[in-house]
């Protein structure tokens, strides 16, 4: 029987997730992705070539995931309250990819996985969003980059900073997934209109 490597590599990415995820790249264990994985660790190495870029690898497969899943189709830019609602519910279903990002901040910040892809990925968002501008659906009164970087940063917060959120809007923070999405569309369709 044919060793299934494509399955193999899934079902390591799929551990790795959950383990980088939970502990961080420096805190992650090759042996407890293995494990998870149910796959010998030395599988790692072969495919990936080692942790570090196994980390690499779960972060571009994430990335492309939501890219996939809440596009900003030039149609949509001149409704960013709708776009970062959207965003906030992927980051929900998806609990851990913040948490992913979080630890790439803290811990890869001179080696940024998939940096160059995804420059690209966010100067399309950008481009769409000055597309808006000019068609005067998006205010012109910050640059396209600073308007994208604000969106972003207003949807992670909710997921990476919630002891912030109880302390700066307690009602909103204490209310649940709905309310907070609700206060931030509103918040990203006021600051963007």
């Amino acid at each position: 029987m044919a060793w299934d490597t494509a399955r193999t590599k899934q079902l390591l990415l799929d551990a790795a997730v959950e383990e980088f995820a939970e502990h961080g790249p420096e805190g992650a264990r090759i042996a407890r992705v293995a494990t998870r994985a149910g796959v010998n660790k030395e599988r790692i190495y072969q495919y990936f070539g080692g942790k570090e870029k196994l980390f690499v690898a779960v972060l571009e497969a994430e990335l492309q995931k939501l890219a996939a899943a809440v596009p900003l189709a030039p149609e949509q830019a001149a409704d960013l309250g709708d776009y970062a609602g959207r965003v906030f519910d992927y980051h929900q279903q998806h609990p851990h990819f913040v948490r992913l990002l979080a630890w790439e901040g803290l811990q890869c910040q001179d080696r940024v996985a998939a940096q160059c892809e995804r420059t690209d990925h966010y100067d399309e968002k950008i481009a769409t969003i000055a597309a808006a501008q000019r068609a005067g659906s998006v205010t012109s009164d910050l640059a396209p980059g600073q308007i994208m970087h604000t969106v972003i940063s207003l949807t992670v917060s909710w997921f990476n900073l919630p002891q912030l959120s109880r302390m700066l809007v307690p009602g909103v923070a204490d209310g649940g997934a709905a309310a907070q999405r609700a206060a931030l569309v509103d918040a990203v369709r006021r600051l963007t209109a």
